[in-house]
């Protein structure tokens, strides 16, 4: 039964994809699904795409191995979207642009800021996207008989098959059955089923000891690193920007984002609360996140088994299919067109639907594949959400709230977080706190000075990043695209390095 059910989700997803790719006529549909999702879509695919595989399985096992302070990975993604929602998204939304790159250019003027940028963007989201699309055979490879290979091919192919059809139209009715799998299967199914399992909260109290009650059992530094790390990501990283991209006003991506922080933050809780009762039940296991299948399949009744489990894979693959459409963009609008220009001079570039479906099949087959080939990708996500954040946040959030900073000090300020980050690395190991910190740091050193040590940037770049934050100068120009005015300004800032 439970087999039955997860077949039929994914034949399913593939029938939306299909009845869908009829809505995506322009290149605006396919990217960011024409900027006309309302509240309800728009609080449903935000929801979907933060929380994957990562905060499901992962958040689970972490309540399993800390108790309720294993919510604290959820709830820094929940506070990242809170801050994004409320203070930032309007502007976001006003500017009318594809790219975290685009905004960079239209902010400091086109130069190495931008440009540097749009790579370590697809970097990451293609990173993303392989950890995603790596954690269906987590799921699959248990109930199906198939292995890990064939597991990732069949969760790939969906993901890539609903993607490429419709694009954002299509992730974005498929993120909304997501998310009522998941609020479902967690919320409505396995949170009950476990606590009946565990003999309720008393029957916890009885089993386990009193760490696992603790907010802080996971210990103080790591807790704070989880909210540098995952709740900046959500500030800056392109797969969330290109959510916030499709609302249809300023106002719907402030309140529609700021409900799905606060339902973030509750599945967050329902997670760790579920790993606890699990550590009651199974109290020993090997790997962690098995708590969350081993509860969906023993402790749950048969095919109220197979909707938790397709909650799982409803997570996972709203996670991927948003980190490979914000791949796809990313390579179209930013990095593609910046080595043709490198190379003739100019970029020739022009939008067109099919382009951007050959884009997505492109890199949803290298996914799909170096997923196959690299069984353990935690490392090279911790790399790419170090770069991310150590890189980029400073430069992307001082243009949003520091006038004076400028090209210069962004352009610094992102190689020097970079370098700052990888020499961490290579001192205190991959996975340890300290890189970070360390490229955060000088990060922000090295854009205040930087720009205070330059020429502010020019008035007609800052004139025409006003005129976008109010809502206009799009006029004449395709949408994402700076206007003949806006484009003479960012050709020509004061302060602009170029490549």
């Amino acid at each position: 039964m439970n087999v039955a059910i997860i077949v039929l989700y994914l034949i399913a997803m593939v029938a939306v994809g299909l009845w869908a790719a009829r809505r995506a006529a322009s290149t605006e549909d396919f990217r960011v699904a024409g900027r006309r999702l309302g509240p309800f879509f728009y609080t449903g695919t935000m929801a979907a795409v933060v929380l994957g595989g990562a905060s499901t399985v992962g958040g689970i096992g972490l309540g399993y191995t800390y108790g309720i302070s294993g919510m604290w990975l959820v709830m820094a993604i929940a506070s990242g979207l809170l801050v994004l929602s409320l203070v930032f998204a309007g502007r976001i939304t006003r500017l009318k642009i594809y790219t975290v790159s685009q905004m960079l250019g239209l902010r400091y003027g086109e130069g190495i800021a931008s440009r540097v940028s749009s790579v370590v963007m697809l970097a990451y989201t293609l990173m993303l996207a392989v950890t995603s699309t790596s954690a269906y055979a987590s799921i699959f490879s248990v109930l199906l008989p198939i292995d890990r290979t064939g597991a990732i091919l069949l969760g790939g192919a969906v993901v890539v098959a609903y993607s490429a059809l419709g694009g954002m139209w299509s992730i974005t009715l498929t993120d909304m059955m997501q998310f009522i799998f998941m609020t479902v299967g967690i919320f409505l199914i396995l949170l009950p089923f476990s606590l009946y399992a565990a003999g309720g909260w008393a029957g916890m109290n009885e089993r386990l000891d009193a760490t696992f009650f603790s907010a802080g059992s996971m210990g103080f530094q790591s807790i704070i690193t989880m909210f540098v790390v995952y709740g900046f990501g959500m500030l800056i990283g392109q797969d969330i920007w290109q959510r916030v991209f499709t609302a249809r006003s300023p106002e719907v991506s402030r309140w529609g984002g700021t409900v799905s922080a606060v339902y973030v933050g509750l599945f967050g809780l329902a997670g760790a609360i579920i790993g606890t009762a699990a550590a009651a039940v199974l109290p020993v296991l090997e790997n962690s996140d098995d708590a969350f299948a081993l509860m969906a399949q023993d402790h749950v009744p048969a095919g109220l088994g197979g909707v938790v489990l397709a909650a799982g894979v409803a997570a996972m693959m709203s996670t991927a299919s948003g980190a490979l459409i914000a791949s796809a963009t990313v390579a179209r609008v930013d990095v593609v067109p910046l080595f043709k220009s490198l190379v003739t001079k100019q970029d020739d570039s022009r939008p067109s639907l099919t382009g951007d479906r050959v884009y997505l099949l492109t890199f949803g087959v290298v996914v799909t594949i170096f997923s196959v080939l690299v069984p353990d990708v935690v490392t090279a996500l911790t790399i790419a959400y170090d770069l991310l954040v150590g890189g980029l946040l400073v430069a992307i959030l001082g243009g949003l709230i520091w006038r004076r900073g400028n090209s210069y000090g962004a352009a610094w300020s992102i190689v020097s977080g970079s370098v700052g980050v990888v020499t961490g690395m290579a001192v205190f190991g991959v996975m340890a706190n300290a890189p970070i910190y360390i490229g955060l740091g000088v990060s922000a050193v090295v854009y205040v000075v930087v720009s205070l040590a330059t020429r502010p940037t020019q008035g007609a770049v800052l004139h025409a990043w006003d005129t976008r934050l109010a809502g206009r100068g799009t006029a004449g120009a395709g949408a994402g695209e700076p206007d003949p005015a806006e484009r003479e300004a960012a050709q020509n800032p004061t302060a602009g390095p170029t490549l």
